[in-house]
């Protein structure tokens, strides 16, 4: 998960995410770094939009959770939406450990 945190720090202070400065990130921590999962990280992520997809995983954390009648229904059809999102965002964490 450390690895994880250390990519998207490195967003966030719009750094390269790139296998020397997750290194960096991670040992600053004091934890031990393993690099076959830097590489992995980095290499799942060559390509990807973080923003967007932070974005994506923001509007299906804020969902609203329950709701009455016309709120259920609107929530019905929505549903498979919802399920290709979390089904890519499984997908991802997958790639995380």
């Amino acid at each position: 998960m450390e690895y994880v945190y250390a990519a998207l720090l490195l967003h966030k202070l719009e750094q390269e995410v790139s296998e020397g400065n997750v290194k960096k990130v991670v040992a600053a921590t004091g934890a031990s770094v393993d690099d076959s999962k830097v590489k992995a990280l980095v290499a799942s992520l060559k390509g990807v939009d973080i923003a967007s997809e932070l974005e994506n995983a923001s509007l299906v954390a804020a969902a609203p959770a329950g709701g009455s009648g016309a709120h259920a229904e609107a929530k019905a059809e929505e549903k498979p939406k919802e399920e290709k999102k979390e089904a890519a965002a499984e997908g991802l964490s997958a790639l995380f450990g």
